[in-house]
């Protein structure tokens, strides 16, 4: 029998608290090697459908799978099948949206409390969608934020967006008339889009900020102009070689220069305090953010276990007596 764990299921599941913990766990695990990832893989057919898939192993929980989405016709749609290494069973299939926002917000927030100064207090973001909100949830977990400035192309959608998260946060947030009076001052940066091209420029960086760069994943399109990528002095990622496929900011800044791309810190060794965030208060520090596997996997593993002990989800029957050996 494998549970089937709903949107519903897992939004009475994972706080933002359990987020945090259990992405942490996910990087240190990656890092003490307990942790074997498989990059994001597409399928296209053209004029039609995307599938995305990538796997991981968690060999301290006992768990792997794959994080698989379609998008097709503007829709999304996310599941995480999780398996026990040990049995091979299917233990879970777990609907995966609200998973892979709290997960994404989660590692922004893990990133800002080892990157950003232990002063920063005011936030800027851009983009104002699904994910922002996550993203500014994890930030306000993580440290005592006074004030945000949110931009987005849609002055409706960007004065609901400040709306909504004052009242959740309970902290100011005012939604700004462009990118440049968001992040005038800000010492934590989000963005947060789909853009092609870029929304933050080297120009608008200050000393001292942390920049979470999250919104693409993709090589023909970047958040950030190359200048605002060389300014900053440290860069990590939730996976170097990953970033090479799919990180446009990062690509188009360094092409094939491997000098470059060897300063990139894998995120993992800097949560197992192998290198720091941070070296002064004036450094412009930045956390590019892909999505991994290992990311979902450990926190689709916690899901699964507390989903047990409520009593949530519902099983079925797959296999049965069908299932059957095979020689390796």
């Amino acid at each position: 029998m494998a549970l089937l764990l709903t949107e519903a299921d897992v939004k009475k599941i994972l706080t933002m608290t359990l987020a945090l913990e259990a992405v942490e766990d996910s990087f240190r695990r990656l890092a003490a090697g307990t942790a074997i990832l498989h990059y994001r893989q597409r399928l296209h057919i053209p004029r039609k459908g995307l599938l995305n898939y990538m796997g991981a192993a968690d060999g301290t929980s006992g768990y792997m799978g794959l994080k698989i989405y379609s998008i097709a016709r503007g829709v999304a749609r996310f599941l995480v099948p999780l398996y026990s290494a040990e049995s091979g069973q299917l233990m879970a299939l777990i609907e995966a949206d609200y998973l892979g926002q709290m997960r994404t917000g989660a590692a922004s927030g893990v990133a800002t409390r080892l990157m950003a100064r232990q002063d920063a207090r005011i936030v800027a973001i851009i983009g104002t969608g699904l994910q922002a909100r996550t993203q500014l949830e994890a930030i306000a977990a993580v440290r005592k934020i006074e004030s945000v400035r949110a931009f987005g192309r849609d002055l409706n959608r960007r004065e609901q967006y400040a709306g909504e998260m004052a009242a959740r946060l309970q902290i100011a947030v005012k939604a700004a008339s462009s990118v440049e009076e968001a992040v005038r001052g800000a010492d934590i940066v989000i963005t947060s889009t789909n853009s092609k091209s870029p929304v933050l420029e080297g120009r608008c960086l200050e000393p001292g900020m942390h920049i979470n760069a999250i919104g693409v994943n993709q090589a023909e399109k970047r958040e950030l102009d190359t200048e605002a990528v060389l300014r900053c002095e440290v860069i990590a990622a939730d996976s170097r070689e990953q970033s090479k496929i799919e990180a446009g900011d990062l690509i188009q800044a360094f092409g094939d220069d491997a000098p470059r791309w060897d300063r990139v810190l894998e995120f993992s060794d800097i949560v197992a305090g192998k290198f720091s965030g941070r070296a002064s208060p004036a450094q412009i520090t930045m956390f590019k953010s892909n999505g991994v596997a290992t990311e979902d996997i450990v926190v689709a593993g916690r899901i699964y276990e507390l989903a047990l002990q409520r009593g949530l989800g519902r099983e079925i029957p797959l296999w049965g007596d069908e299932a059957r050996a095979v020689e390796r």
